[in-house]
């Protein structure tokens, strides 16, 4: 219970310290244990550039789950994140890297947030 208390806290000063995205958009990608590590360097190493360069973009998270493992992105605009899945960045440099480590198609969505 303490963990729990201690987690809901992170997420409120959290919450409260960043401005909520206009647009998430979501990658889920199945990729073996023996594999995450090596994502996850791709992630730390292409985040600052995606937040520097990438037009309307906001913000980059990692969510390793049992199952998958998602990159969660804020954007500003709609548009912009579909942008960004045209980006040079994105497919000549992120999916390069990460095609191989895939073992299915990765799911790609666009939210908005209200």
């Amino acid at each position: 219970m303490k963990s729990l208390i201690g987690a809901t806290a992170l997420s409120i000063c959290a919450g409260a310290a960043f401005a909520e995205p206009g647009t998430y958009l979501q990658v889920t990608m199945t990729i073996s244990d023996e594999n995450r590590a090596a994502a996850a360097a791709v992630y730390q190493e292409y985040r600052e550039p995606f937040l520097s360069t990438i037009e309307g973009a906001e913000q980059k998270s990692l969510l390793v789950r049992s199952e998958d493992v998602q990159v969660l992105h804020g954007f500003d605009t709609v548009e912009n994140a579909s942008a960004y899945l045209e980006s040079a960045l994105f497919t000549e440099d992120i999916v390069t890297r990460l095609g191989p480590l895939f073992e299915a198609d990765p799911d790609i969505r666009i939210y908005t947030a209200n």
